[in-house]
């Protein structure tokens, strides 16, 4: 499938709108439901840990630590940056 002007100007357009959210925000705090999820499906070693720290509670509930992610300044802007270049390349086509 070969790429045209609609699909480079959508790729630009949620590409520039990932961009604006990324310098809107400063860091997500997980939920440790979700550390455990990802833990759990990258192998990493904690996964292990978590499984039997959850089996000696006995409660139901997780016990794994809340991770905060934080974003480098830079990200955004380069996607923002990405985002507008593909607008104006889609922007720039011929219409076919």
């Amino acid at each position: 499938m070969e790429l045209n002007r609609n699909h480079y100007f959508m790729i630009g357009l949620v590409v520039l709108f990932i961009g604006i959210q990324g310098r809107m925000i400063y860091s997500i705090e997980l939920t440790p439901k979700a550390v455990k999820f990802l833990a759990e499906k990258t192998g990493h070693p904690m996964a292990a840990a978590i499984k039997s720290a959850d089996d000696a509670n006995g409660s139901g509930k997780t016990v794994a630590p809340s991770k905060t992610i934080i974003f480098p300044e830079y990200a955004g802007w380069s996607t923002l940056s990405i985002g507008a270049v593909l607008i104006l390349h889609a922007l720039a086509m011929p219409k076919t």
